[in-house]
């Protein structure tokens, strides 16, 4: 008879979402995988199928529990371009300091050139609904503000000046708020 799974799944794809992020799919190895989860590459492969399937599940985990979790917390429903400004301000304080940037983002770039993952799609389409919600149905100006949105990720990833960045954003933000009469 088969031992049952004893490991906490939740850590073992936030462990690995980490690693993915920091390193890119292409990078990482099963060495790192083993480091960042605890288990041996058999309990990994057993659990996720593979590599490209443990990588689907920590994309899965960062947009149900990063990406939904930073908007709950910055930009929730009714708080309009102030939550919005929060969720903009929010990508200058990256946990533990590093730069390590948005596993969505980096996916994006390093996948651009063949098939990017649905994880991507779907978080880009998450993104852009948020922000026509808070500024009242706008899609043309959502659509600039994920370009937005991701180019300050790239800039945070390439380690750029986080008071020019907070400055640009406060700027942004004060012109959306004249424009929009509040």
């Amino acid at each position: 008879m088969a031992r049952p799974r004893t490991f906490d799944h939740e850590a073992v794809l936030s462990g690995v979402m980490h690693v993915f992020r920091r390193q890119g799919f292409a990078a990482t190895t099963v060495r790192d995988l083993e480091a960042a989860s605890g288990l041996t590459s058999g309990s990994l492969y057993n659990s996720y199928g593979d590599k490209q399937g443990l990588f689907q599940a920590a994309s899965a985990h960062y947009n149900q529990q990063v990406l939904a979790g930073r908007i709950n917390r910055h930009a929730p429903e009714g708080s309009g371009i102030g939550g919005l400004r929060r969720l903009f301000l929010s990508l200058l304080q990256e946990p533990g300091g590093g730069h390590a940037g948005c596993l969505i983002t980096n996916s994006a770039i390093e996948f651009g050139d063949t098939e990017v993952p649905e994880f991507v799609t779907q978080g880009f389409q998450t993104l852009q609904s948020v922000f026509a919600d808070r500024l009242g149905g706008e899609a043309s100006a959502a659509v600039e503000l994920l370009a937005l949105y991701q180019g300050i990720l790239v800039l945070v990833r390439a380690g750029s000046d986080a008071a020019a960045l907070d400055r640009m954003i406060n700027d942004y933000f004060n012109r959306l708020e004249t424009q929009h009469g509040r």
